[in-house]
């Protein structure tokens, strides 16, 4: 079988294109990837397409040749070109990822405001990371994180949440899923086989726990926080969202800080502090991590995820003696540690005090956006009560009693409204809500999304 002159000159040169240099090369290679020459079909001499073509013989022979040494073509002396016919079947084309949804409203919480991201800042502190860092950090770096970075962090947390820690105690991960993740990994190894988690609190927590080998327990959350005497009696460890609990807002009072500390320390056990979006408070001090009231029972977990974008991956445990060792070893073992280039330039905002301009620029745009919210839904659904204002990037909106918060949330999306529903982070149960994020939404269109979110539960 030959290939059709016609139909070979409109797939090498579509359009009238240039035959000249490497597009007939291209072009032919092309043709047989995509299985438009078949294998078996017989080519015209060089000679014959040459001068179809109107290129240089010298052009088609290259071309012939560079194919033929690539395996796309078979050449025998008296036979001709042909195009090979141990070619495997053309892979069939993918059907193209379906893409994510675009809400007419986003009000999914996690998500800081993107725009406010400090481009200029992060790229000046990442020009002088590269200019001061030595070659030999740009081989495979300390499992535990760059030693500049682990020394900085140690001092800012030590500053801002009382964190008891010197560099040693720091290990850099890719964010905050790294950090639990390792952990998880590592209190398995050591024997745990289950770990309390908060409810109502993250589902993706749990899944990412139950991933790794530990056995979620839910422990009601209530005004107080975590409730203590509900831990069961067959775990030793639990992940808390002591500041700013997820996603009631709520934090942990301190009798049931204590109580909790004094749990750990009679079961030997192990308090996982997420300090998830700590640095966001608007009507309240900072609170003390519960870190520093005993180093040697919690391991402190943070990340830049709701200060500055989840786009970094930069995270960050502070962690008792007991599990140090092994948590280097696993990242060792997992990823050969972190990359230093975005490291040293975090590194560079924290000691330059880029990071503290930034949080104060976010904190008053996102007190602004709070405000916002919380004005019109006085407005226009006062029936439905603002819970946890006073910090974080998110409010949870309590619905009135027999509401099914689940079916007013569908109706939203309905309405192009992402406003996810409480019931959907609890197995426990608790009131009917829907959980707002806030920070990404600029105070106009929040306005505009609480008086369509009214108009279309009414």
């Amino acid at each position: 079988m030959t290939a059709n002159w016609t139909t070979l000159r409109e797939l090498l040169l579509p359009d009238g294109a240039s035959g000249r240099g490497r597009a007939v090369e291209s072009a032919l290679r092309g043709a047989i990837r995509d299985g438009q020459l078949a294998p078996g079909v017989r080519l015209p001499s060089s000679r014959d397409l040459a001068a179809q073509l109107g290129v240089a013989r010298g052009t088609v022979t290259a071309a012939y040749g560079q194919l033929t040494a690539e395996g796309y073509l078979t050449a025998k002396r008296g036979s001709g070109t042909t195009v090979a016919s141990t070619l495997a079947a053309p892979a069939p084309v993918a059907p193209p990822a379906p893409t994510a949804r675009q809400w007419r409203y986003d009000l999914r919480p996690g998500l800081p405001a993107l725009s406010e991201f400090p481009r200029a800042e992060w790229v000046a502190a990442t020009r002088a990371a590269l200019a001061e860092l030595p070659d030999e950090a740009l081989g495979y770096p300390d499992p535990a994180g760059l030693p500049e970075l682990r020394t900085e962090l140690a001092a800012y947390l030590g500053r801002v949440r009382a964190v008891t820690a010197t560099a040693d105690d720091v290990a850099i991960t890719h964010g905050g899923a790294e950090a639990l993740s390792v952990l998880t990994a590592v209190l398995r190894a050591q024997g745990h086989d289950a770990i309390a988690v908060e409810d109502p609190g993250h589902p993706g927590q749990a899944d990412l726990l139950r991933e790794h080998g530990l056995r979620p327990v839910p422990v009601p959350v209530d005004r107080d926080g975590l409730v203590v005497s509900a831990l069961p009696p067959n775990v030793r460890a639990v992940v808390v969202t002591a500041a700013h609990q997820f996603p009631l807002g709520t934090t942990l009072h301190p009798a049931r800080r204590h109580a909790l500390l004094a749990w750990a320390r009679e079961h030997d056990g192990v308090i996982i502090e997420d300090d998830y979006d700590a640095e966001h408070r608007y009507d309240r001090p900072a609170l003390r991590a519960m870190q520093a009231m005993d180093p040697g029972h919690v391991a402190y977990l943070g990340s830049v995820s709701k200060t500055l974008a989840p786009a970094l991956r930069l995270g960050w445990l502070v962690l008792p003696p007991a599990l140090r060792a092994n948590i280097v070893s696993r990242k060792q073992l997992t990823d050969l540690g972190c990359s230093p280039l975005p490291q040293a330039a975090f590194a560079g905002l924290l000691r330059g005090g880029g990071y503290d301009r930034h949080l104060r620029r976010t904190r008053s745009a996102y007190r602004r956006r709070r405000d916002a919210l919380l004005t019109a839904v006085a407005e226009h659904v006062p029936a439905w009560q603002p819970i946890g204002v006073a910090a974080g990037l998110h409010v949870v909106l309590r619905l009135p009693a027999g509401t099914d918060d689940s079916l007013v949330s569908q109706r939203l999306d309905d309405a192009g409204i992402h406003a996810p529903a409480l019931s959907g982070y609890t197995r426990l149960g608790t009131y009917p809500g829907l959980v707002i994020g806030y920070a990404a939404t600029s105070p106009d269109r929040l306005r505009e999304a609480v008086k369509e979110i009214a108009l279309t539960v009414r």
